[in-house]
């Protein structure tokens, strides 16, 4: 471990390193046990694609077993590469607010939603993004734990790896009941806000990569858009949804609004 054992001898090498880059290191030091694995899968998807291609009589048995092989392989480091790519936000390679703004303009704007970045709600935290739509009002966090760290729920309590999860709902959801009475106050619409967490990197031990914990959402960015879509928290009109959108715009500090 880097913080040293006094069992074991400290690595030089590994003092002061940071959890990010000992992750880095030793992600490329597995690179040839990668290759070579790689390789055992390519040829055992050749062989079964020339079995195949025997097995049903095909012509070119050569063919179908590269073709098979070569595809197994490619699966393989898609997979390798899909792992270390969703580490780019903990590793700070990456932000995860602009992923996710991202991610929720391209799955919700074509379907009436306005996304707005970076909000600062009075009297609360800064929150990353606030959506408003049709289905509902949510608001949007953004957190990345290390790719090890297992986020589930166990009864109604969030749990992140063994550390409660209670802190970080409560300052989500004191965040959206503050969002939901201003909002409420300025357009006269009864609105109801509900908190989300997309987590960069971690495991998410729930259905689809979603879980529902202590009144607050975790869930993969990539999940969040589908899931508002499927999973509303009420029903706005068109003039409801612009009404709230241009009244958050105004009374709240940050970013630009974005359709």
């Amino acid at each position: 471990m880097p913080s040293g054992s006094i069992y074991v001898p400290r690595d030089e090498k590994f003092t002061g390193a940071s959890p990010q880059n000992l992750y880095v290191t030793f992600w490329f030091a597995g690179r040839k046990s990668r290759l070579w694995t790689r390789g055992v899968i390519g040829v055992a998807g050749f062989a079964a694609g020339s079995l195949l291609a025997a097995r049903f009589g095909w012509a070119d048995t050569l063919l179908v077993g590269l073709v098979v092989g070569a595809l197994a392989a490619l699966a393989d480091f898609l997979v390798a590469w899909r792992s270390y790519a969703r580490t780019a936000v903990w590793r700070g390679q990456k932000r995860g607010e602009v992923r996710t703004g991202r991610l929720l303009r391209h799955g919700l704007t074509r379907h009436g939603y306005h996304v707005m970045d970076g909000r600062a709600v009075p009297g609360e935290a800064s929150i990353d993004h606030l959506v408003i739509g049709p289905g509902g009002v949510w608001i949007v966090d953004n957190e990345a734990w290390a790719p090890d760290t297992h986020i589930a729920r166990y009864g109604e309590r969030l749990f992140f790896d063994e550390k409660y999860g209670t802190s970080v709902a409560k300052g989500l959801i004191g965040a959206a009941s503050a969002l939901a009475g201003l909002l409420s106050r300025e357009t006269g619409i009864d609105v109801t806000i509900s908190p989300v967490l997309a987590v960069h990197s971690g495991k998410v031990e729930g259905r689809g990569g979603t879980l529902v914990g202590e009144g607050l959402t975790v869930a993969y960015p990539h999940k969040v858009a589908r899931w508002m879509r499927a999973s509303p928290n009420g029903s706005l009109t068109a003039e409801q949804v612009e009404l709230l959108s241009r009244t958050a715009a105004r009374v709240l500090r940050g970013g630009g609004l974005r359709f």
